[in-house]
């Protein structure tokens, strides 16, 4: 599976905006392994403003070392720090 980090490797050089096309062809261009190549040519056809886009867009999570049932407690959590010193307003 391809990782964060490789997608931002083969993209590095890639000028933004840049639709799909030309995503796949950087990554070609930089000689991306075919998982990540795989990847990228499921985005949706759209125009990217940067390769973090591109990344999130294929489904490539930035932090694999959480796991699932980590973010699931994450998200059951409250959001204690979000204006904390106002609820008791």
């Amino acid at each position: 599976m391809a990782s964060y980090t490789d997608v931002l490797e083969y993209l590095s050089a890639l000028d933004y905006p840049a639709g799909k096309d030309d995503v796949i062809r950087e990554a070609e261009r930089e000689g991306a392994p075919p998982e990540v190549l795989r990847a990228l040519r499921a985005l949706p056809p759209v125009d990217y403003a940067n390769g973090t886009e591109v990344a999130r867009s294929a489904g490539i999570d930035a932090a694999p070392e959480i796991s699932r049932s980590q973010r699931a407690a994450q998200a059951r959590e409250p959001h204690t720090r979000v204006s904390q010193h106002l609820r008791g307003i």
